[in-house]
């Protein structure tokens, strides 16, 4: 049986009531309000330190609890979550939220993630969309879509994020930090999204606690200020829910093409969101019974008009398509069996515990309610376990869905004044851990060796420097995919001097996630131009140079070592250490 069609009446309205037996905005006073935040906060004192005793069920590939709390690490952090509890209760007491939600939620997710912006690019994939958006960035729109998959090479991106990206390169600047001010923008936003969708489906109060509870999940928060396209992905795709709802809800022609662009945007920001987008089809279903015919022709209009976006797209880089996708079904379809993370570190880890029982509470209220709206965001729960996606980054662009599932859920609890605690709880902690533990860990990973080596080669005199890389050691991966995330930290221009490719063990570096450092080959902005002569030298490797004279690179006599850059966490196989070295330009004259 599916439940009314949403109207105002349906919706939370000023007496605080929500469809079937779940009540909202009721405040209880005395021992009972008191037991259950005793209760909130014992469990919210006892989840760090339980998970730190269980850590080895986390198998994260970035920020497993086994390598940032190892032994017991967690004791430092655990008086800030005392503290953080503390602070929760007294904001719950608060109106904060209250006042203004469009403007405190997204303000309060920016600012969260500003001390993050420290976090070096800790993922190779960006290596890809640096290059890509440089491409624009030196050769403008239409080169970019011209060459895109073929001068600009995408191995299975598609060209909105790094489109965008490179739009940020060529008007504001080539600087990380205008990249990272977008992300967190985008997350922002996100966050705003998430309690429209809320709202809109069920009542403000089920839209802020989904909103804030992106807060809760200490892996997103890192992610936001990378140049990846995870996170823009997931504004998209929330962009798409939110502006799909509205035509139907409202319709007119601003909202339905509005829509349109949204959906076409969104199916070209990455492959894995075709997988993701058949939320939008529940959509209809949800509001039929509010005007079937109506919501019929309205869905429809909106679908048609992405649809033919899309298929002028895909007639224009047809070929280009066809090979990325078929790289997908041979390689990264087999891939993601291998590259599992357990539902145990996306889900008590990486998120917290908190956020993870109130949504499972969410799925047993709305099935309790024969509430047909949570199919919307229950869309994330039959993403994730009929299609098997376990790996975190393919499930963060829709975790928005996940935390609309928490919000729901939390309205289980009766009393608004315990549910805000629940909340501030889940956020505080996470956030103790992500700013606290996650940050600081990424901050000594090799790749900080790239953004402290380009900062440094700022500060010498010559316009542009020379650049080689030694093979890894023991990654899969090639080295030759850090120089552009060197060239992300510098303003100097880079000279790479590509050196011939030893093939060996070629079936594993098939096999490999890192499999694209090998396949996406050099641009020619980085080929030497020119008579450039006496530049300093720029060794990247994964040990350190043990000689002031590297064994690859030029014959050159009369180097000098000028500076080392040897941060580690010791952990992954991918390394980055970076030298940099001074010639001696007298053997270089006429004399």
């Amino acid at each position: 049986m599916i439940s009314r069609p949403f109207t105002e009446s349906t919706a939370v309205n000023n007496a605080g009531t929500l469809p079937g037996s779940m009540t909202m905005n009721r405040n209880e006073t005395g021992p009972a309000r008191a037991d259950k935040v005793l209760i909130v906060s014992f469990a919210a004192l006892l989840a760090a330190p339980l998970l730190s005793i269980c850590r080895y069920l986390d198998n994260n590939a970035l920020t497993s609890w086994n390598w940032i709390f190892p032994g017991t690490a967690v004791g430092p952090f655990y008086l800030l979550i005392v503290l953080g509890i503390i602070l929760s209760y007294a904001l719950s007491r608060s109106s904060i939220l209250e006042l203004s939600p469009e403007i405190i939620l997204p303000s309060l997710a920016f600012v969260a993630v500003l001390p993050l912006w420290r976090v070096p690019e800790v993922i190779l994939d960006a290596s890809r969309y640096v290059l890509q958006a440089k491409h624009l960035e030196l050769y403008g729109i239409s080169s970019f879509f011209q060459e895109w998959g073929l001068g600009v090479s995408a191995w299975t991106d598609l060209p909105v994020i790094p489109f965008l990206y490179g739009l940020i390169f060529r008007f504001l600047g080539e600087s990380r930090l205008y990249i990272q001010a977008f992300t967190s923008l985008l997350f922002a936003l996100t966050v705003l999204l998430t309690y429209r969708i809320g709202r809109d489906l069920w009542g403000r109060d089920i839209g802020i606690a989904a909103g804030m509870l992106l807060l809760g999940i200490p892996y997103l928060l890192t992610q936001v200020p990378l140049m990846l396209v995870d996170v823009p992905t997931m504004f998209f795709v929330t962009l798409s829910v939110h502006l799909f709802l509205a035509a139907l809800d409202r319709g007119g022609m601003i909202r339905t093409l509005s829509a349109s662009l949204a959906l076409f945007l969104t199916l070209f920001s990455k492959y894995s969101v075709f997988l993701m987008l058949p939320v939008v089809l529940i959509i209809p279903i949800v509001r039929s019974r509010s005007g079937p015919g109506r919501t019929a022709a309205r869905s429809t209009v909106v679908l048609v008009g992405a649809g033919l976006l899309c298929t002028v797209a895909l007639l224009l880089k047809y070929d280009v398509i066809m090979d990325q996708v078929q790289i997908l079904r041979t390689f990264q379809r087999q891939g993601l069996t291998r590259w599992q993370e357990g539902l145990a570190s996306t889900f008590l880890f990486q998120t917290h515990p908190f956020i993870t029982l109130a949504a499972c509470a969410g799925a047993a209220a709305a099935i309790k309610n024969r509430d047909a709206r949570f199919l919307v965001p229950g869309w994330f729960a039959l993403f994730m376990v009929f299609l098997h996606h376990e790996r975190i980054r393919y499930l963060l662009p829709l975790f928005p869905l996940f935390t609309l599932m928490a919000g729901y859920g939390l309205q289980s609890v009766r009393d608004r004044g315990v549910r805000l605690f629940i909340v501030w709880c889940a956020v505080t902690s996470s956030l103790v851990i992500a700013l606290g533990a996650y940050g600081p860990f990424l901050e000594r990973m090799s790749m900080v060796n790239l953004r402290d080596a380009g900062r440094y080669l700022d500060t010498l005199a010559s316009p542009a420097v020379d650049v080689y890389v030694l093979p890894q050691a023991r990654s899969t991966g090639n080295t030759e995919m850090a120089v552009p995330l060197l060239d992300l930290y510098t303003h100097k221009r880079i000279i790479y001097h590509e050196q011939q490719r030893v093939v060996s063990n070629m079936q594993a570096r098939m096999q490999s996630s890192l499999r694209f450092s090998w396949e996406v080959r050099p641009p020619e902005f980085y080929a030497a131009h020119g008579a450039d002569a006496c530049l300093p030298m720029v060794l990247i490797s994964s040990k350190p140079a043990v000689t002031d004279h590297p064994d690859a690179g030029p014959a050159d006599t009369g180097m000098k070592i000028l500076k080392r850059f040897e941060s580690t966490t010791g952990v992954f196989r991918y390394k980055t250490f970076v030298s940099v070295f001074n010639r001696d330009c007298l053997d270089e004259t006429e004399q």
